[in-house]
């Protein structure tokens, strides 16, 4: 496509240069000389023709012999001037100016020529040939000319924009996609390296930057260096003495354009910045509104707000104005230009040097050359920002993945899904202290492993490290034997079935929620995994039932209900490994029991993690780890602990009663 258009380009091109000489040849022939664009007649008398052969050269006589003598035997000879060599046709203009004028010297070709052309329709006239209707007959097919060639420039024009519109629009879906691929497959570490808000921008604003660009560059920085370096080169074949006119103008018009990218360049890299420090505070607002609204903050989220509007706005309206600048400049350069070609121009006329039809092509070529550089000036305007954003756009294509695949990946069992930690230790990037400390550990398939401790004892991060969100910085990760660093991604997180704290819905309907998981979810597992997670109490509630649609975020549902929306999602999928991170916290006492206690039945061999707050979520697992500071200072079941583990039974006092406290140092911890 791209090829096509750059064909197309050179025809519009080619086109557009040939309707200058057109003009000038209805100017200079059709009117000025009465329709004679030759100074070889194509009609003679025998009277003229045996007076032409008397003036001519004796060389060039056989070859006049010929092109008129043989190519008709009618009284009227006609010939065609392209039939003749130069030589031939310079000995004729002679010949025909002496017999105009009686004169044998002339000062330059012009003169000779148009003496020449007077004598042609003059002959004409003799032969009877009606004068007005031969030049109205030469207007009229070199207009048709005109509009045939206007048509054609036309049609390459509109098709090329069309092409370039497809272009341009194609090459901003691949960078979106690309963009899209490339954050889905971020982890934890990259994404930290950008902001939700810049993501955003960079994804569509400045895509949209690159696309206009690419739309116009197509057809601009292909098209005017053709018009140009055409234009230069028809004046130059018209009148090279005012060539310095074209040299002038150009080099006015790159001190121009340089002076532009200097001075905007700088600008335009800060206002998309601005555009990302707004963007991230109408998200910070919309998302906290609630916030906002409870804390009666309204006024200063407002000038915050207008704080970094108003930047964007003054950084805006300056390079408003600079643009604004670039019409009137062209336009004053482009005038002055014109006024100095007809000033020229009249001085060269009137010493019979030049023609009207030739200066008005002038003007006209000149003009290309000052609106190719008009337009490469908008593409110029463009540049800077489109530039800019194209490198924000290469920060994240180009942010190297911290996890990545191995070359060699090796197989996992999926049969089982045994967790071992051999001395973990891990530091979030750009730390300067471990969020955990030698963390060694073993959860079995069919069992149910929880992890407790205060926040920032790093729990979460513990878990985190399975499917590889983040890579542990010392030890190994074990699932099945295997070192998670030496197995596929897609093959470790096909195994785990994970439910974030932040319990996440997509737009669209409660089953395709719940099915999100995988397309060989059937409608009976879907309705088994909402039961277990004790939502279908709810969903049968809904007039649409598992049709209901949910909003953005799942806005349109309870804090329990997304919870148990999205613990149903990861039971769908039936995994090897649940991994549910505080994902009972919104939950009450009796449905978070008695959720865990029907998944504890359908869980069968897999293994089951569980992060929490709450005592009573875990008291009863198989095994409880116990975090402070990043390090494991108790392993064991709730009564254990309740006896060994002083930070466990911090915790635990701080949720349940002495009596409670005493019946469960008396109990066994077996799940419920």
């Amino acid at each position: 496509m791209f090829l096509i258009a750059v064909v197309l380009l050179m025809g519009r091109a080619a086109a557009e240069l040939t309707l200058p000489n057109l003009m000038s040849n209805i100017v200079d022939y059709g009117i000025v000389q009465g329709g004679v664009d030759s100074v070889v007649p194509e009609r003679l008398s025998w009277d003229t023709f045996d007076l032409m052969l008397e003036n001519l050269p004796v060389e060039m006589r056989q070859e006049f012999r010929y092109a008129y003598g043989l190519n008709s035997p009618w009284f009227n000879l006609q010939v065609r001037p392209a039939d003749m060599s130069p030589e031939l046709v310079e000995a004729i203009a002679i010949t025909l100016a002496h017999l105009e004028t009686g004169e044998t010297y002339f000062a330059d070709a012009n003169a000779i020529n148009q003496h020449a052309k007077d004598f042609i329709r003059g002959e004409y006239a003799h032969l009877g040939m009606d004068m007005g209707a031969f030049q109205l007959n030469y207007v009229f097919s070199t207009g048709i000319v005109m509009l045939g060639v206007t048509l054609l420039a036309i049609t390459a024009a509109i098709s090329q924009g069309f092409i370039s519109a497809r272009i341009a629009t194609g090459l901003a879906r691949k960078i979106r996609v690309d963009i899209f691929d490339k954050v889905v497959s971020f982890t934890n570490t990259e994404y930290n390296n950008f902001s939700t808000a810049s993501l955003i921008t960079r994804s569509t604003n400045d895509v949209n930057q690159v696309q206009q660009l690419m739309a116009m560059a197509i057809r601009i920085v292909i098209f005017s260096p053709i018009m140009g370096i055409g234009g230069v080169l028809m004046v130059v074949g018209t009148d090279p003495s005012m060539a310095w006119i074209i040299a002038l103008t150009v080099g006015t018009m790159v001190t121009f354009i340089v002076l532009f990218i200097i001075i905007a360049t700088p600008k335009f890299k800060k206002m998309q910045q601005l555009i990302d420090k707004v963007n991230l505070v109408t998200r910070e607002a919309l998302t906290g509104i609630m916030v906002i609204r409870a804390f009666v903050t309204q006024k200063h989220e407002a000038k915050r707000f207008d704080a970094a509007n108003s930047d964007l706005r003054n950084t805006a309206l300056f390079l408003a104005r600079l643009g604004a600048l670039q019409m009137p400049v062209i336009t004053i350069i482009s005038s002055f230009t014109t006024v100095l070609i007809v000033w020229i121009g009249a001085n060269s006329i009137d010493a019979g040097n030049l023609t009207v039809g030739n200066m008005m092509a002038f003007v006209n070529y000149t003009m290309f050359v000052v609106w190719s550089f008009l337009m490469l000036a908008m593409i110029v305007i463009m540049l800077p920002r489109a530039q800019v954003a194209a490198n924000r756009i290469m920060e994240i294509l180009d942010t190297p993945f911290v996890v990545t695949d191995p070359e060699k990946p090796t197989a996992l069992d999926k049969t089982r899904a045994d967790i071992e930690f051999r001395n973990v230790s891990f530091k979030f990037p750009g730390a300067v202290g471990h969020a955990l400390s030698d963390i060694s550990f073993t959860a079995q398939g069919g069992k149910v492993t929880a992890f407790v401790g205060s926040t920032g004892s790093g729990k979460t991060a513990l878990v985190n490290l399975i499917p590889r969100f983040y890579d542990a910085s010392d030890g190994e990760v074990l699932v099945n034997g295997v070192n998670v660093k030496s197995v596929k991604q897609e093959d470790l997180r096909g195994l785990i079935g994970y439910v974030s704290q932040k319990a996440v819905l997509f737009s669209g309907t409660i089953e395709s929620n719940i099915k999100y998981a995988g397309s060989d979810i059937d409608d009976a597992a879907m309705e088994n995994a909402a039961k277990i997670a004790q939502a279908d109490d709810f969903i049968s509630e809904r007039a649409e039932g598992y049709g209901e649609e949910i909003a953005q975020g799942g806005t349109n549902v309870s804090g329990g209900q997304r919870q148990r929306l999205s613990i149903a999602r990861a039971i769908a999928k039936k995994p090897g490994i649940y991994i549910f991170d505080d994902s009972f916290s919104a939950l009450d006492y009796k449905t978070d029991a008695k959720l865990r206690a029907t998944i504890a039945e359908e869980i069968g061999a897999a293994t089951m993690l569980i992060v929490a707050q709450r005592i009573n979520t875990i008291k009863n697992a198989d095994k409880i780890i116990v975090l402070d500071q990043g390090k494991i200072v108790g392993i064991g079941v709730h009564r254990d602990l309740l006896r060994d583990c002083d930070v466990y039974k911090q915790i635990a006092s701080s949720q349940l009663s002495e009596g409670e406290l005493e019946k469960d140092l008396g109990e066994s911890g077996v799940m419920a």
